[in-house]
């Protein structure tokens, strides 16, 4: 049956008045301004605990004369927009806006983490020597910690109580995590209260290396990686939180970690800086949103994204409390505080050597015990 084109407007538009004609323009009828799709929220910034909820105002775009309603709460309509305060029972909870003239719906799923907030963690990313060390000194060495390395993280975490979590390559020049002894293993996982270790790549070169790879490519490094460390280290050992080397990955990419376990995953989000972006598969309007909030999950591909607080090799000694100090000013960067730093600057014979290595650690982490942060591993706050 054919159609006039003027008859076929009028048709449409009575629909559209009447909520039963889905289109582009009807999508756009209700838009959730904030919280967004994913968001993760806190009783710091999100709004305030009542009665074992999380009472969070919620601000909907809808044509001023929509009667909304939103979780059956009455919407009020002020400076352009719908406004209206949202109890969250749960981790993860579902808002859903309701135009009572036309019966269009929208709905968003965000999550209430509990244990966020004053939180710290330090990472580090890159790591490999300090596992070639324990390779070669196996005959001699009686403790994981009479490496030097992993000696000095004990130092940060018996002065400070820090959880560190380590990244790790499965190779470098003349070495690969199979030839690793596992007679330290018992050592590794009576120190798992305090210690993580993670997949990162497979060696340190090409920059990039997941750039452009596959799921398999991703899939088979990672698990490479992964069962060499319960070998030799333990299950205990493994996090559900990991730094991609690079942080690039097409979404098949991060889907592979995701598989293998890796939920939640770390980087930069830079799209506003001459920084490298360090963001994944993430579009330049999803990198923004973490740069603002420092944690969004995409619910679409179920992962969170977490954003680093500081990479502190990237500063001179007397630069890191400054830049502390200006992410504790930032409301939302300053929610959970994400340490960072790279293995090789720990070593005199590395090309771009630190020698003021443990003072910037050491630093970075007394500043955040001293502004009340409290050691914790992501997946105790994120999950």
């Amino acid at each position: 049956m054919k159609i006039k084109r003027r008859n076929f407007i009028k048709i449409s538009s009575a629909l559209l008045m009447t909520g039963s004609l889905t289109s582009n323009a009807m999508e756009q009828h209700l838009t959730f301004l904030s919280p967004i799709d994913g968001d993760m929220l806190n009783d710091m910034n999100d709004g305030v605990v009542k009665n074992g909820a999380l009472l969070t105002p919620v601000k909907i775009k809808a044509p001023s004369g929509s009667s909304i309603r939103v979780n059956g709460i009455a919407a009020k309509y002020a400076d352009g927009v719908f406004l209206a305060d949202i109890p969250l029972k749960d981790y993860e909870n579902v808002i859903e806006a309701v135009d009572e003239n036309t019966g269009q719906k929208q709905h968003i799923s965000v999550f209430w983490l509990k244990h966020f907030t004053g939180k710290y963690r330090l990472s580090l990313d890159d790591n490999i020597w300090f596992l070639k060390d324990l390779s070669v000194n196996a005959g001699k060495y009686k403790s994981i910690f009479d490496n030097p390395y992993l000696g000095f993280l004990k130092q940060v975490h018996d002065t400070y109580g820090t959880k560190i979590h380590i990244n790790i390559f499965y190779q470098t020049e003349g070495f690969n995590l199979s030839q690793l002894t596992a007679k330290y293993k018992d050592e590794w996982k009576a120190n798992a209260e305090w210690i993580r270790l993670s997949f990162h790549a497979l060696q340190e070169k090409p920059d990039r290396p997941y750039q452009h790879a596959g799921y398999d490519e991703v899939k088979t490094d990672c698990e490479k990686v992964m069962h060499e460390i319960r070998r030799f280290a333990g299950q205990e050992l493994i996090s559900p939180v990991t730094t991609l080397h690079w942080g690039e990955a097409k979404v098949e990419g991060s889907r592979a970690l995701r598989d293998a376990g890796y939920t939640t995953q770390v980087g930069y989000f830079d799209v506003d800086s001459d920084e490298a972006p360090v963001s994944y598969y993430l579009d330049v309007a999803q990198k923004r949103h973490i740069s603002k909030r420092s944690i969004w999950r995409d619910n679409s591909e179920g992962i969170t994204f977490v954003r680093i607080s500081q990479v502190i090799n990237l500063y001179a000694l007397e630069e890191i409390v400054p830049k502390l100090e200006e992410v504790r000013k930032d409301p939302r960067r300053s929610e959970f505080i994400e340490l960072m730093i790279h293995e090789q600057y720990f070593y005199p014979f590395y090309e771009a050597y630190q020698p003021d290595y443990r003072q910037k650690v050491l630093t970075a982490v007394k500043w955040a015990v001293d502004n009340g942060y409290k050691p914790a591993f992501l997946e105790e706050c994120v999950l």
